[in-house]
């Protein structure tokens, strides 16, 4: 068994309290037991309206917010997974990024969000760029296997499928989701959608107010809800194992009897 939290807060503007929110979530889900903790996507910063300041917050991944991580991840003995403004070699744009951070220190996966929030009135490939599409990036925790996609990405469900053949039994799932009309429902069908298709766990854990929509949660390979937020800041968690999963999908062999794949494509 592996214990995974999801850490819902509303990241702002000042970096510096953003790390320390997490650190504080962070004790608080490692006093649970948890072996792994998810944040939010933009967890490191966020403002209200997708601006110049998300360039001229950028670090790279050896800056400030990643090695905040490192050490938190240390000392604590969990893996960490959050979501940070990449800075590029392109001035204009940054990556939307997640790392999942060891209790050694060391960046075990990278994830750059790939289909980007240009919907609902929103343009986030003004000044984002797109991750390239490539092998999933995965990591292992005592046996079970994560993958990482983010927010947006949960609308595409060849994502999730191309992370569950690259051997995946949990998704963590950081998000933003942006409030709105029927916008929460979404959210909560697309993540229980996402894990009963594939017969996996999802951990998906999203910002809150004002930013986000909040209804952080973690779903078993039957759909099932198994840990969930509300609209506030606080702590999520559930166990989760590879013998859960292999379970349901004998009694559901979905991925065994598909008779179609997930195709790349550039276009």
């Amino acid at each position: 068994m592996v214990h995974v939290a999801v850490a819902q807060f509303a990241p702002g503007v000042d970096k510096d309290e953003n790390l320390a929110a997490i650190r504080k979530l962070a004790d608080e889900a490692a006093g649970r037991g948890a072996d792994v903790v998810v944040f939010p996507e933009f967890a490191m910063f966020t403002a209200p309206k997708l601006d110049e300041r998300f360039l001229d917050s950028a670090e790279p991944l050896d800056g400030p917010f990643a090695t905040g991580l490192a050490e938190l991840a240390g000392r604590l003995g969990v893996h960490v997974v959050a979501g940070m403004n990449e800075r590029l070699d392109e001035p204009a744009r940054i990556s939307n990024t997640l790392l999942a951070v060891s209790p050694g220190g060391d960046v075990v996966a990278e994830y750059r969000k790939m289909h980007l929030y240009d919907a609902f009135g929103y343009k986030e490939s003004a000044l984002v760029r797109p991750g390239e599409i490539g092998d999933p990036e995965t990591f292992a925790v005592e046996g079970v296997t994560f993958g990482m996609q983010t927010c947006y990405d949960v609308r595409f469900p060849e994502v999730t499928r191309r992370i569950v053949d690259a051997g995946a039994d949990v998704l963590a799932l950081p998000a933003d989701w942006v409030p709105g009309p029927l916008k929460e429902d979404h959210w909560r069908t697309l993540v229980r959608a996402r894990a009963i298709e594939n017969t996996i766990y999802v951990a998906a854990a999203g910002q809150c107010a004002p930013t986000g929509a909040g209804n952080s949660m973690i779903v078993d390979p039957m759909g099932v809800v198994t840990a969930g937020l509300g609209e506030g800041t606080g702590v999520a968690s559930a166990e989760v194992s590879a013998e859960r999963v292999a379970a349901v999908r004998e009694k559901n062999p979905a991925l065994s009897l598909r008779r179609f794949t997930v195709s790349l494509t550039n276009e």
